[in-house]
């Protein structure tokens, strides 16, 4: 009887390796499911890259237009001289008249954005820019800048001329700016010296020269 106590001893040790193999078997399939134990712990896989949308791409800025071609007249601010300017594919020609002895024509491009800066003989300088129907700016002929508005002339005949010829051996050259309302106003150089210019025809563009003669203006175009 005293020898049961080993006995026991023995048997609940087979029992517990018994226990233990089977727990082992129980478990061992489970651990391969986290990948190599060297490895420690499971990388977070990249997030997943995203596909340029069609709709994401930027649309193409659109280039300004420069302004559609057309004639303006006006009348410097303080109301001492009249403006032409006559704008054509991109190139601009204007003329300043105080109509006795002061004028220039001044010629230059269009930027796209309206913008003119034109130039004439002895420095003359007109700097100015489209904006709606209108062109409103500065000229800068023999007295200083003068600010100016010149309006679309939408009516015929208003617009700028010009007329240049030789007449029993003088040479003859004149410019005419013809307002909407149908006012006028111009300078005729005979040999280099200015002088008010005779009233001119819109309708023919003929103008009756003093003590004879005849002239025939032409509208400007750049």
């Amino acid at each position: 009887m005293k020898r049961s106590g080993p006995l026991f001893t023995l048997l609940g040790g087979l029992l517990l390796a018994l226990f233990m193999l089977t727990l082992n078997a129980t478990t061992g399939s489970g651990s391969s499911s986290y990948g190599d134990s060297s490895s420690g712990a499971a990388k977070p896989a990249p997030p997943p890259t995203a596909s340029a949308s069609p709709s994401a791409k930027p649309s193409p800025s659109k280039k300004p237009r420069p302004p559609a071609d057309g004639k303006y007249t006006g009348r410097t601010d303080d109301d001492t001289a009249s403006v032409a300017i006559t704008l054509r594919d991109g190139r601009a020609t204007a003329y300043f008249c105080d109509g006795r002895t002061t004028e220039s024509w001044l010629k230059g491009d269009v930027e796209d954005d309206g913008s003119l800066r034109l130039t004439g003989k002895g420095g003359a300088k007109l700097e100015g820019r489209v904006k709606g129907d209108t062109v409103r700016g500065t000229a800068d002929v023999r007295g200083g800048p003068r600010p100016f508005t010149a309006p679309r002339a939408e009516k015929q005949p208003a617009g700028l001329y010009r007329a240049r010829a030789e007449v029993r051996g003088e040479r003859l050259d004149g410019g005419w700016i013809v307002q909407p309302d149908g006012s006028q106003v111009g300078i005729l150089s005979r040999d280099g010296k200015p002088a008010e210019a005779p009233r001119l025809d819109p309708a023919t563009g003929a103008v009756r020269l003093p003590g004879g003669g005849r002239l025939t203006a032409r509208p400007v175009v750049p």
